[in-house]
């Protein structure tokens, strides 16, 4: 092998080619990539600053200095930030996808302007394939846009998606990510989402049932349970996070067992918890200090996993299970199904034997008699 050749080939080969060519393809991309960047950072910068233009434009009407403050700020100014919040995730979200898909393509441009016609049919068929398992995304995207611009939900609401129901952490342009009171983040699809209960819009309302006994005088405890809710929504605490005074709503039922009465109360979304808990310490306090005990209930109650009825809070029956165990006690052995006697053990079979199976005996037909025919003919 004549190396002399050999290299005299390689060079003449190197230098035929147009470097200049691949040099401007090599800067074009690169001008694509910083240029995408420079405009992704820049959008997500003006993002920023809208939503921290309109944070901070509240909590100087508010005149506070943490959104946590804007709990006892009117509600208005709470579903503003928090909406503001949300909208600005989602239109990074949206930037980032726009950008990435927009500087790919004109990669694949920059590099081969025929790529894009010559792979259109393989493109096109790949497309249709792929459109039938986009259906699910494309879905999850528009039903996020939707909830998003018609404020049905944002970032720090209190929500119940029918698969979860906690705090939402972040509103995705896929995926609304929901904390619940365990701890759990749940990832939920915006698609799979068909409906939104939320808390955290507008007000909440404490509701308790109280069953006190049917010979208790009505209108002594119920003016003592709303002077009692008055006197703690009035106070120094709660007064910040009531909306309306306390009211009696009555008698929701009426048994030979027990009177329920209903107490509620309206109040902003974020003390409804609280307020009910102290609330019901208090009361039981009052009723104590009538003398009147709660009444145990012989009927089931069927309840929620938060031991509300029809969105009301049932107070704890006081007796039950000692009155269930004393009547319990008072039934016969008989009847409750246990045989105190001595009982019979009986010896277990054998196995049985299988019986001859009789054989096919011919049976004789039988003439009927002229006289005795039954078919009406003479």
């Amino acid at each position: 092998m004549n190396w002399d050749t050999f290299w005299a080939d390689l060079g003449a080969y190197f230098a035929q080619i147009t470097w200049t060519i691949y040099l401007e393809k090599i800067f074009a991309v690169a001008m694509i990539i910083a240029v995408a960047f420079a405009v992704r950072w820049a959008l997500q910068y003006v993002i920023r600053r809208v939503v921290q233009q309109i944070v901070s434009g509240v909590k100087k009407t508010q005149k506070v200095d943490d959104t946590q403050a804007l709990n006892v700020s009117p509600m208005a100014a709470v579903r503003v930030v928090q909406r503001s919040r949300t909208l600005g995730a989602v239109l990074a979200n949206i930037v980032n996808v726009f950008i990435l898909i927009t500087a790919l393509l004109l990669i694949v441009t920059t590099l081969n302007k025929d790529i894009l016609g010559s792979f259109a049919l393989l493109t096109a068929a790949i497309g249709a394939g792929l459109g039938f398992g986009a259906q699910n995304i494309v879905k999850d995207i528009l039903n996020g846009l939707f909830m998003v611009v018609e404020d049905q939900i944002g970032v720090g609401d209190i929500v119940d998606v029918g698969f979860a129901s906690g705090v939402v952490e972040t509103v995705g342009i896929r995926i609304t990510q929901v904390r619940d009171v365990d701890g759990t983040l749940w990832f939920v699809r915006n698609g799979e989402i068909l409906r939104v209960g939320n808390m955290s819009q507008g007000w909440a309302r404490v509701i308790i049932d109280l069953a006190i006994p049917y010979s208790s005088d009505v209108e002594a405890v119920q003016d003592e349970l709303l002077r009692v809710a008055s006197a703690l929504a009035s106070s120094r605490k709660w007064r910040a996070f009531i909306l309306e005074k306390p009211e009696i709503w009555g008698l929701e039922s009426i048994s030979a067992e027990a009177l329920v009465t209903r107490l509620v109360v309206k109040t902003r979304v974020s003390a409804k918890w609280d307020f009910a808990r102290d609330l019901r310490l208090h009361m039981k306090k009052a009723l104590d200090g009538m003398g009147v005990p709660l009444t145990p209930l012989n009927s089931v109650v069927m309840t929620t996993g938060d031991g509300t009825i029809d969105g009301s809070t049932v107070e704890p029956i006081e007796g039950a299970v000692d009155a269930a165990e004393e009547a319990a006690a008072a039934v016969p052995d008989v009847v409750a199904g246990v045989r105190t006697g001595p009982v019979s053990v009986r010896k277990p079979r054998g196995p049985r034997k299988a019986k001859p199976k009789p054989k096919d005996v011919p049976v004789p037909m039988k003439t009927p008699d002229p006289e005795t025919r039954s078919d009406g003919i003479d």
